[in-house]
């Protein structure tokens, strides 16, 4: 089996005065999941995440020298996009976002 990037739950940033951290902070969505041949998406998985005061982010992790896994701060239409695009939801889109409202076609 390939490896798995995951997040280490001591993972954190401080952005632009705001601490973003791994283990206080709910998993929305990602794009880590096996696919009959591994984890990765070419090396590289996305993690976004809402922390306990509703600010989002992305968490990216990278097996390739030369690059760090990071955090990025996400608004929350940003947020909501990523959450569409990546493939593995761990929450309904109503946990995830609280604030918005989901139209019926």
């Amino acid at each position: 089996m390939g490896r798995r990037l995951w997040p280490d739950e001591k993972m954190e940033a401080i952005i632009g005065k705001v601490r973003y951290r791994v283990s206080d902070s709910v998993l929305l969505a990602h794009n880590s999941y096996w696919d009959n041949n591994d984890f990765t998406r070419h090396g590289r998985n996305t993690f976004l995440y809402r922390s306990p005061k509703g600010k989002y982010f992305a968490v990216h992790m990278t097996m390739w020298a030369g690059e760090k896994d990071r955090i990025e701060p996400l608004s929350e239409d940003t947020a909501y996009q990523w959450f569409e695009d990546l493939p593995e939801k761990e929450v309904k889109v109503e946990e995830a976002f609280p604030s918005i409202v989901v139209d019926s076609a």
